[in-house]
């Protein structure tokens, strides 16, 4: 039930007015612009056994309306103001969709113009089309105050009618940007600002537990017709808040944009980050990395295709940009940057000013789970961390800066508590930051250095993914740390050196030791660092508006 507020274009999208000619698309783009109740899903993948093209629709007990009965709409109270009509005047339609209409609005008091938002309560038919309004507000409440979303002023409802009152964005959208674009396409440097506002909107709603779940250019909107206009984020109707730990089960977004884990079930804050890598992929070519005559088809390439960089203009595009867009379009989320991450990327990074990058809710996670692993992972993730170099922990580097914010070099308790606290979902108490840095802390002096940081911090999936080659001679050297006597295993007697241990050595020896010989080779090695925590702490619960999943 989102909007585009663009006075350039009409509604489409989530309020979908009429869909864009196909004039109006690059090379023809297939467009999803349904009503939301029917946009919501989207059509399953083949191998679901789903029709081709079919829409998945809600519960078939929703879309019949009992004769007779009100909507549950008319009968809720919202609990917002009531007194609309005497603070603004409505002007002209900017667009309309299932639920309602969206309007420019003028601000009786100071003469300020505003999109509004008009959702008909009659349309509301069930109490799942209340939640997804209140849902909407209390993101946009959020969310505002970041200079690339749309920023929300009010709520306001009568007998017949809820109104959202937003800022006006004139420019158009980012799609119509692209297409007025020469070979409707972007410049490296004119696409990395774009992409940089993109990314910084996804980090922003990752921290609050939320994933937008739609991104795509015609949902970002510039705030005015000039060159350099912010870009903002809208339409968040299909946005949700998902608990840490937790996956989306169901299938929805736009099909050029949807991610592998998406179609697969099993999706979370990293799909955003997969659609922002198609949009710089059609930022820098003005072609789409996956495409097909049918939706299924269009799911078959994202699942299985890799993207193209021999087509023109590829081989004249820097080796970076495409680094860039091959680490967002990694088809397994764990190995995909995640947007701070993206961030701190040398093609999309400004000017080199770390100070713009915001907190990574990955990095926050594996600070999260390093305390619940044992002594001797936690150990050999410090000996991997010592085989790194400096350029191979720059994302690493503006982490740890972004929370050491007295810049003294070390990561105190109280810097600590606020890096953690910023991770909106996660509500932890204090004896358990203090255990978090006790567990980092490995020569125990109550603070935490950037190579204990980083032993803590980084991302073991992502290094065998993006270099197989590196990985093999990283973790190769990290496993000689322990082999002393290079044998290729390490012995009990090494890890007891090692480690410093005087009490029994087996339990350490035994999680490695798969094959039960009395000692870890080195495929039992990296096997260990891959391993996740097999000690699990409950997530946390999240307090949420939407629907059961």
């Amino acid at each position: 039930m989102g909007a585009c507020f663009s006075t350039v274009t009409k509604v489409n999208g989530a309020t979908g007015g009429k869909a864009a000619s196909a004039a109006g698309n690059p090379q023809g783009q297939q467009q999803t612009h349904r009503p939301r109740e029917a946009q919501r899903n989207l059509p399953q993948p083949q191998q679901q056994n789903q029709k081709q093209g079919q829409n998945c629709q809600r519960d078939k007990g929703q879309e019949k309306r009992t004769v007779g009965a009100i909507p549950y709409g008319k009968r809720t109270n919202f609990g917002y103001d009531r007194d609309f009509e005497s603070k603004y005047t409505t002007g002209k339609l900017l667009g309309h969709g299932q639920f309602g209409y969206t309007f420019v609005a003028t601000q009786k008091a100071n003469g300020d113009r505003v999109a509004v938002k008009r959702i008909d309560k009659s349309k509301m038919l069930h109490s799942v089309a209340v939640e997804d309004v209140k849902k909407e507000v209390k993101i946009l409440q959020a969310l505002t105050g970041h200079e690339n979303v749309v920023q929300f002023h009010n709520a306001f409802e009568d007998d017949s009618y809820v109104y959202i009152v937003m800022e006006l964005c004139e420019g158009g959208e980012l799609l119509d940007r692209i297409l007025g674009k020469k070979d409707s396409r972007y410049s490296e440097k004119d696409a990395a600002v774009v992409v940089r506002q993109m990314l910084k909107v996804a980090a922003e709603c990752h921290l609050h537990g939320l994933v937008h779940r739609d991104m795509k250019p015609e949902n970002f909107l510039f705030k005015s017709s000039k060159e350099d206009s912010p870009l903002k984020a809208t339409d968040f109707g299909l946005s949700d808040f998902i608990k840490p730990g937790r996956k989306f089960h169901d299938i929805v977004g736009s099909a050029y944009y949807v991610a592998p884990e998406v179609l697969k079930r099993k999706s979370g804050p990293e799909s955003d980050v997969w659609s922002i890598g198609v949009i710089t992929y059609i930022l820098l070519c003005g072609r789409r990395p996956f495409w097909d005559k049918t939706e299924d088809g269009i799911f078959k390439e994202v699942l299985r295709k890799k993207p193209d960089f021999r087509r023109k203009p590829w081989p004249n595009i820097s080796s970076s940009a495409k680094d860039f867009v091959t680490k967002l379009l990694v088809k397994d989320p764990r190995a995909r940057l995640t947007a701070a991450q993206a961030l701190s990327h040398p093609w999309v990074r400004e000017d080199g000013d770390a100070s713009e990058i915001p907190l990574d809710i990955s990095i926050l996670n594996n600070i999260r789970e390093f305390v619940k692993y044992s002594r001797l992972k936690q150990i050999a993730l410090r000996a991997l961390a010592s085989t790194l170099n400096p350029e191979e922990m720059a994302n690493l580097r503006d982490q740890f800066d972004a929370i050491d914010v007295d810049r003294n070099g070390a990561i105190s308790l109280e810097e600590m508590r606020h890096a953690l606290a910023k991770d909106l979902p996660w509500k932890l108490k204090e004896p358990r930051v203090t255990e978090i840095l006790q567990a980092m802390d490995s020569n125990t002096d109550g603070l935490v250095d950037f190579d204990e940081f980083v032993a803590a911090t980084l991302h073991v999936h992502q290094l065998e993914e993006h270099d197989s080659e590196k990985w093999q001679s990283r973790s190769e050297a990290a496993f000689q740390k322990f082999d002393v006597d290079g044998d290729g295993f390490i012995t009990p007697e090494e890890l007891r050196v090692h480690t410093g241990l005087k009490s029994s050595i087996e339990p350490l020896l035994e999680e490695a030791d798969t094959d039960k010989d009395g000692k870890i080779s080195l495929s039992e090695f990296r096997r260990l660092l891959r391993s996740v925590s097999s000690r699990n702490i409950p997530a946390p619960s999240v307090a949420r508006n939407s629907r059961k999943m």
